[in-house]
């Protein structure tokens, strides 16, 4: 039987009564399949592409988090080991000093300054001793690396000690029980606190009962105060946190187990940063794993 109508499209014979209808699915399932993939390409493109300008927007709030985890507060105390020797009549203008943070300190906006970070500064100026006038030198710690990063810094300094009476700080004032562990056992802090041992109160060597700080693993936390007599400053600008002391006391002041060795000028004033010392004989030496105690002068950040 002839159907009517049938016409030829590629080789295929499509009746008008029965084919065309199959023409209409076949387009509509092509459209719709076609539909599908579009929207596919646009999602994937828009996963795939960031919004403009996206990076840049990361990359300042990642710079301005940086910043600010790296500002240091005024006031801000840094224990500091000393990794370099010299001495002060043998030393030369543009020494590099190198030190290393002992303790790691506590920040108020919740960053710490890693123990083991490296400081560095310079020799700026030597007077040879002459006569009866004592050696002196000038010298300036300026740097520190922060997390691999170095920002300046402008420090006075607040105590110095011998690397003898470091060590010494560390030692247990009595001998330990048997079983007992040396963690336990209380020490003396350079300028007299007592520590009760890791993780114990710290008490004021002036009064047994009064606790100015806490042990931690690496150090003391406590609050820095002022001794009548001495320049050394406590709160300052209300920044009145508990600091990283390190072997150090409350109100340590000075210089401690050098002999000889006199602070003429701290840096907290004019010349601001400016560290001069003064050795009351020759061969006054600054060695190796001796101590130091800087503050920071300004808010400090990269």
């Amino acid at each position: 039987m002839e159907v009517v109508g049938a016409r030829t499209m590629s080789g295929m014979n499509f009746g008008s009564g029965v084919t065309r209808p199959g023409v209409h699915f076949l387009i509509l399932v092509c459209g719709v399949f076609a539909s599908m993939a579009a929207l596919l390409t646009s999602a994937q493109e828009s996963v795939q592409r960031p919004p403009t300008g996206s990076a840049a927007q990361i990359e300042t709030t990642h710079r301005e988090r940086t910043s600010q985890e790296n500002k240091i507060p005024r006031g801000t105390i840094l224990p500091v080991v000393l990794r370099t020797s010299f001495e002060l009549d043998r030393c030369k203008p543009g020494e590099l000093l190198r030190g290393q943070i002992a303790q790691e300190v506590p920040l108020p906006n919740g960053a710490t300054i890693r123990r083991g970070s490296q400081i560095e500064g310079r020799i700026v100026e030597v007077t040879p001793a002459s006569g009866g006038t004592a050696a002196k030198v000038a010298m300036q710690f300026d740097r520190l690396n922060m997390k691999g990063k170095w920002i300046p810094v402008v420090t006075n300094l607040r105590a110095i000690a011998g690397f003898m009476t470091v060590i010494e700080a560390g030692v247990p004032d009595e001998a330990p029980a048997e079983g007992a562990p040396h963690e336990w056992l209380p020490t003396t802090q350079i300028g007299g606190d007592s520590v009760y041992g890791m993780w114990g109160p710290v008490m004021s060597w002036n009064d047994a009962s009064e606790v100015v700080g806490k042990s931690v693993s690496d150090g003391v936390l406590a609050r820095p105060r002022s001794k009548q007599g001495a320049e050394c400053r406590g709160e300052l600008e209300g920044n009145d946190n508990p600091q990283a002391l390190w072997v150090f006391s409350t109100d340590a002041c000075g210089v401690y187990g050098i002999e000889h060795l006199n602070i003429v000028h701290a840096g907290r004033t004019d010349p601001v940063g400016k560290i001069v010392l003064a050795s009351e004989t020759r061969n006054v030496k600054l060695k190796n794993g001796d101590g130091l105690l800087l503050r920071v002068n300004t808010a400090s950040h990269d």
